[in-house]
């Protein structure tokens, strides 16, 4: 089987609450990707997804600087020259 090997780098605000070191994982989709970051880093789930997970509202996935249009399932497709970037957006005033 032809692994899929993609760097998964996050903004540095999450670091407040999880370890945002960027992480080599493997996976043919987005959700693959992310399912690999949990299990490396567990809290970080909660923090990407929400309770039927889906991608938060405030968080956004970038698959080679374009947004994943599959926001429910995450299936967008990824290979090994992908760069995945999780971002956690701003608010407030």
């Amino acid at each position: 089987m032809i692994r899929y090997v993609v760097q998964v780098s996050f903004t540095p605000n999450l670091g407040v609450h999880v370890d945002v070191t960027p992480l080599d994982v493997d996976g043919r989709t987005v959700r693959e990707a992310l399912e690999a970051v949990f299990r490396a880093r567990p809290r970080m789930r909660g923090y990407v997804l929400d309770d039927q997970g889906r991608l938060r509202a405030h968080v956004n996935v970038f698959v080679s600087g374009q947004m994943i249009r599959d926001r429910d399932l995450q299936s967008d497709a990824i290979d090994a020259s992908t760069s995945l970037w999780v971002f956690q957006a701003l608010s407030g005033g």
